[in-house]
């Protein structure tokens, strides 16, 4: 399977954010535990601090992958557009996220992008991934089989 992950705002920051909410990992060691954990799968990683970039990214994504792993970060919380272009991307698309939301500051409550996924997952640090990861290849091999 080929798969995007997108990283959006501040991710390139791991490491030095709060170990507590976002893990010890580093967005390098991440990706290597990604790839390490999948091997038989393909992976391109994005981050980018600017929201326009994931939209194209999310645009170009059907020409080129089977699905899509999505932490917008901050804008899982804001952005209208990256919602827009989830929402038109029919790949099977998960949304992670490395802190639990759910027991977070208010604001950050509320994905307005998760609902244009087919789930997400929120609050295992780096298991978000994985089990992202999980679920996407078998929701793609379900799709393939009917």
């Amino acid at each position: 399977m080929k798969i995007l992950v997108i990283n959006g705002p501040n991710l390139n920051m791991l490491g030095k954010r709060e170990e507590s909410h976002y893990g010890a990992l580093t967005l390098n060691d991440l990706e290597d535990l990604i790839q390490n954990e999948f091997k038989d799968d393909k992976f391109e990683f994005f981050q980018s601090n600017h929201e326009g970039e994931i939209i194209d990214q999310i645009q170009n994504a059907p020409t080129y992958f089977n699905g899509i792993i999505i932490n917008p970060g901050g804008f899982s919380h804001t952005s209208v557009a990256i919602r827009d272009a989830l929402e038109v991307c029919k790949l099977p698309k998960i949304e992670v996220h490395l802190s639990n939301i759910s027991a977070r500051e208010d604001f950050r409550k509320n994905s307005i992008t998760a609902p244009m996924t087919n789930g997400y997952l929120s609050g295992f640090q780096e298991l978000s991934y994985i089990g992202g990861i999980l679920l996407l290849k078998q929701i793609f091999d379900k799709i393939n089989c009917q």
